[in-house]
């Protein structure tokens, strides 16, 4: 019984599944009482969207990083440009859409939102890619490679396009500067326990992107490489991970856990909207992530074949078509560039349904890949 448990709880937390939780109930809350909703989710926002998410950006950074040792999938430029074509192509064609759709259809206003469809949501689209294909099946590793790469260009929008508040690049840059030089202070003196690192170079992050006008919530991305850690990547789905004693992976094997609290407080906090705000925006976002999400994925994908990418051994034009449309679950991210892109009203709430509802995407996959089976039969 008890083991049932333990791995109940572990699918939860490795899934995600708490940040559906607090979704469904903020969601719930806002159609059912709006006001003692917002009374509620409003004091939460800073100490969630502005410390809580540190945590999650870093072990995003964490993942995007190791990638990019020797042994990670991101090593070489041959082996990462397919995914890496592919995780461009799922960003350029939503944005690409979502502008157009803006542009046309109106109001302009929206346009701001254009990096809201170009996120996918790790944890997500892999848990419906595991329902999907075998185990082994080179369309999971492929698709969890092109996430991370999609989070790397996630961050760099976040830190780029959607400044916190005016720009101030003398507290950014000295603030910053002293925080990357103490965290190399720290790492030569060799300091193992990761806590250093997140209290002294950390906080000194978090206040330069906070006071230099950028988004605090990446405040750990510029540390988490200057951590000691692997000379090498052991790569996806090596159960040596979990035993690594390097600071940084011990960072990752202490924060998994709260990070899946801070996501439920996240979806608690952001995720309330009311049914009646779907709109414009809404389905700007839907149709950049469920149309341009899978047709980026293909259409970049091909053209990286022709200077010599390769797609993985057994994964078909078929699975990259299923692949590209798991990837359009945007949720976390896509909800967090929602929140950075508007500052409240009508576009935010609009966006933020486009953003939520964008778990269609799931069912969709299933069907096609049911579809796909049923042909091959």
């Amino acid at each position: 019984m008890k083991h049932r448990q333990s791995s109940v709880l572990a699918f939860v937390l490795h899934n995600s599944l708490l940040l559906l939780v607090g979704t469904a109930a903020a969601v719930l809350w806002a159609n059912l009482d709006l006001p003692t909703y917002e009374v509620f989710a409003e004091p939460l926002h800073f100490w969630v969207n502005e410390i809580g998410m540190v945590f999650f950006f870093a072990l995003a950074a964490k993942e995007v990083f190791e990638a990019t040792l020797p042994g990670g999938a991101l090593a070489s430029v041959r082996q990462a440009l397919s995914p890496l074509a592919a995780a461009v192509g799922g960003m350029v064609a939503p944005a690409a859409i979502y502008t157009s759709l803006a542009l046309t259809l109106g109001p302009a206003s929206l346009t701001r939102g254009w990096a809201i469809p170009c996120a996918t949501d790790i944890a997500f689209s892999a848990m419906v890619a595991r329902l999907i294909f075998p185990k082994s099946h080179p369309a999971i590793p492929f698709l969890l490679l092109l996430a991370i790469a999609d989070d790397a260009l996630g961050l760099l929008i976040l830190a780029v396009f959607y400044p916190s508040a005016t720009l101030s690049f003398l507290w950014l840059f000295l603030l910053l500067a002293a925080a990357m030089l103490l965290a190399v202070v720290l790492r030569r003196r060799r300091i193992r326990s990761f806590w250093p690192y997140v209290i002294g170079p950390g906080s000194l992050s978090w206040a330069a992107l906070h006071y230099g006008g950028l988004h605090p919530a990446l405040a750990l991305v510029p540390i988490v490489p200057l951590m000691p850690h692997s000379a090498r990547d052991l790569g996806l789905f090596n159960p040596r991970e979990e035993r690594q004693p390097d600071t940084l992976s011990r960072f990752e094997h202490w924060w998994a856990v709260p990070v899946q609290f801070v996501l439920l407080f996240f979806g608690l906090a952001n995720a309330g909207v009311p049914f009646e705000r779907i709109g414009s925006g809404t389905y700007y976002v839907l149709a950049g992530l469920l149309l341009g999400k899978p047709l980026g994925v293909m259409l970049f994908s091909a053209a990286s074949r022709l200077v010599g990418a390769q797609l993985p051994e057994k994964l078909r034009l078929g699975d990259l078509l299923i692949v590209g449309i798991v990837a359009s679950i945007g949720f976390t991210v896509s909800l967090f560039f929602a929140t950075a892109a508007f500052p409240g009203g009508v576009a935010l709430a609009e966006t933020k349904m486009g953003a939520l509802l964008s778990f269609v995407a799931a069912p969709i996959a299933l069907a096609v890949a049911r579809l796909r089976s049923g042909r091959r039969a």
